[in-house]
């Protein structure tokens, strides 16, 4: 059973992320995914029949990424050293998503 995509479920999933819609928001929220919903449904319906599956829309190689130089290194100690919570040498963050 498909959930129905409306303002009161967009107003609800935005409070799940802790932030707060405008029922102005929220309808317009409601306009723009049921014109993806649309959008999709227009991709679904293109044969694909036969073709083969692409990971990269290139063929070309990409040789435009730089080697990574390590610099400023700084110690965990120094790292850790204005965290008020930690656990075994990590952060402790409050959740933030259900």
């Amino acid at each position: 059973m498909e959930e129905k995509k409306d303002r009161a479920y967009f107003k609800k999933l935005a409070n799940q992320l802790m932030f707060d819609l405008s029922d102005e928001e929220a309808d317009a929220i409601v306009q723009e995914f049921s014109t993806l919903e649309k959008q999709m449904k227009l991709l679904d319906a293109v044969n694909t029949d036969g073709v083969e599956e692409m990971i990269y829309p290139f063929e070309d190689d990409t040789h435009f990424l730089r080697d990574d130089v390590v610099s400023n290194v700084i110690s965990q100690d120094d790292a850790m050293a204005n965290v008020d919570k930690k656990l075994e040498g990590h952060f402790v963050l409050p959740k933030v998503v259900k």
